[in-house]
């Protein structure tokens, strides 16, 4: 039987991987800090609304934030480590939610890498949306410390149209997902509506969420409706927002769809989100990268490439350039490519206005979008979209907690600082909420109570670059 086209089949994700070979710090054990560890006088974003607590004092302990209060009347533990946070601003680490750590068989030396640059990005969560059995180990050294890293919550292998071709596979797929220990389940397209009836009511059963893209032949009210836990990629929205569904008659492209799609319709939908308690996940950048005016070589010139593989850029280039071509086959003219851009941030805005909950994530490492520094630039997509510095940061923290506890039912104490929570913290030179630019501004990283300074940073990233540099020379 034909299909009718959808955005997701005309605007497909490169499956292929960063492959990250750089020398990172030598190996060995980084849990907690032993001592405790006292930040004083410092501002903080509590991340618990928009409140701020100046000259304060947060004292880490056991890698969980033991105390909080006045610095003038909160008192350092003897032996504690301090750090002199006057002037400087503190608050929860990031959260990168929509990850793709390389599946098959990376070396040590390739996750240490990948993990580390999370980190030194300020980046002290990350949900993985590509599962590899090796991946369940890899979540619990990192929780235990033994690997410097954020927290790891990896989604199954996907569940697609060739992995579930029937009910019947894919009820077998979210069993070995649950027997493993993964997370979630990650949705691609291709799933058929009973296919995907039929994995929904398995992962009920079996206690399982899931989240990712909406298959065309289930769209995104039915989606909802069967309680999809995160849509990624603002995906289906735009599809279900057109005038008329003709317009998805064989033969009619990308481009003739965006035509057709009526924005009017976007605060229902978002309404729904909210309602449905559904989670967004909007990956902005990558469509950016995908489909703005910017050249490979403008892009290959951006400063995170030097610390990825020249041949993982390089495949970047072509596959910028390959899009020339894409575009030409589905009508994108150059005033289509930006008003699908521009459609694609009013939806986020829709969203955003009507309470839908949201988490930032960028598909890292697709399209030039290198890990940890791929999420500042999304936060600066999502800006411009008209969210506030607030929604944004809240997106990367508070409601990261909150999603781990409520639909991937784990330990989601983190997100706010408050006692109890854990210390996966970021300490800045500036106010994020002034501008969100200022989270680069990092003085140091701590991931359950593990400091990392600005030093560590520098020279971790540093022995990456030449790496790469090195590398580049030698070919």
């Amino acid at each position: 039987m034909s299909r009718s086209p959808s955005f997701r089949r005309a605007t497909p994700i490169a499956t292929a991987l960063v492959t990250f070979a750089a020398a990172l710090m030598a190996a060995s054990p980084l849990a907690a800090q032993s001592a405790p560890v006292a930040f004083t006088n410092a501002t903080v974003l509590t991340m618990d609304g928009d409140r701020r607590l100046t000259n304060h004092t947060v004292i880490v302990r056991d890698g969980k934030i033991a105390a909080l209060g006045p610095s003038a009347s909160t008192p350092v533990p003897a032996g504690a480590q301090r750090i002199d946070a006057r002037g400087k601003f503190l608050m929860p680490g990031l959260a990168e939610m929509h990850a793709h750590v390389p599946p098959g068989n990376p070396t040590r030396e390739q996750l240490e890498d990948i993990m580390f640059l999370y980190v030194a990005n300020g980046i002290t969560t990350i949900r993985g949306m590509l599962g590899a059995p090796y991946q369940i180990s890899l979540r619990d050294e990192l929780s235990r410390g033994s690997m410097l890293g954020p927290q790891f919550f990896p989604a199954a292998p996907s569940l697609n149209g060739n992995s579930a071709p029937t009910p019947e596979a894919a009820v077998a797929l979210v069993r070995q997902a649950k027997a493993t220990g993964y997370d979630l389940v990650k949705i691609h397209p291709g799933v058929s509506r009973a296919t995907w009836d039929a994995a929904v009511a398995e992962m009920r059963a079996q206690g399982l969420t899931y989240g990712g893209h909406i298959p065309f032949d289930v769209g995104i009210v039915h989606a909802m409706q069967g309680g999809i836990a995160t849509i990624d990629h603002v995906d289906g929205y735009l599809e279900a927002a057109v005038r008329d569904s003709s317009v998805y008659a064989p033969g009619n492209q990308l481009g003739d769809i965006i035509d057709a799609v009526d924005p009017a319709k976007f605060p229902q939908l978002a309404r729904m989100a909210r309602e449905r308690s559904v989670w967004n996940v909007p990956t902005m950048y990558l469509w950016e990268n995908f489909y703005n005016d910017a050249t490979p070589e403008e892009l290959a010139a951006l400063p995170e490439m030097q610390y990825v593989s020249a041949q993982q850029v390089t495949a970047w280039m072509n596959q910028k350039r390959g899009r020339a071509l894409a575009d030409e086959n589905q009508r994108m003219t150059p005033a289509r490519r930006a008003r699908y851009l521009a459609l694609r941030r009013e939806m986020l805005k829709a969203l955003a206005d009507a309470g839908a909950p949201l988490l930032m994530g960028t598909d890292s490492p697709q399209m030039f979008n290198v890990p940890g520094y791929a999420l500042h630039r999304e936060l600066q997509v999502a800006r411009a979209a008209g969210l506030s510095p607030q929604q944004v940061l809240e997106s990367g923290t508070r409601n990261v907690g909150r999603y781990v506890r409520e639909s991937l039912k784990r330990d989601g104490s983190f997100g706010t600082v408050a006692v109890g929570q854990w210390a996966d913290l970021v300490l800045l030179d500036a106010d994020p909420t002034a501008d969100l630019a200022n989270l680069t501004q990092r003085h140091g990283v701590m991931v359950r109570g593990r400091w990392v300074s600005a030093t560590e940073i520098a020279e971790g990233l540093e022995r990456i670059r030449r790496k790469h540099a090195a590398a580049r020379q030698g070919n």
